[in-house]
């Protein structure tokens, strides 16, 4: 059985960091694109930051020059590094891999969710 379990939330304020982690677990063939997605209260789930196995990473305007998306092949792990955060950026943050866990058997993998908030 393959998942996505991610840890790092938490409450911070405003300005402050936090760092999201996202392991794939199981077995693992090859893992392609990871992502960060978040999902506010009463709002769709967005985009975040992409980091493909290789390649340019893609970020959201809202979080350019602020989030820092990466990844540890060797680990199965996508990191977002979140800095100079706002109250805007409270939401449940999961992460999403596109992954192949045998030669053809490919998977779209969703993360159980993990809260950030932000105070003022």
């Amino acid at each position: 059985q393959v998942q996505l379990v991610e840890s790092g939330g938490g409450l911070v304020q405003a300005g402050g960091s936090l760092r999201l982690s996202c392991a794939a677990s199981g077995t693992i063939f090859r893992v392609n694109a990871m992502g960060w997605y978040r999902q506010a209260p009463g709002k769709e789930r967005e985009l975040v930051a992409t980091i493909p196995e290789g390649g340019s990473t893609y970020y959201a305007d809202s979080v350019k020059g602020r989030f820092t998306i990466s990844r540890d092949n060797a680990k199965n792990t996508v990191y977002l590094q979140m800095n100079s955060l706002k109250p805007e950026d409270t939401a449940v943050y999961y992460c999403n891999a596109d992954l192949y866990s045998s030669y053809s058997d490919r998977k779209y993998l969703w993360g159980q969710g993990t809260q950030v908030t932000v105070s003022s």
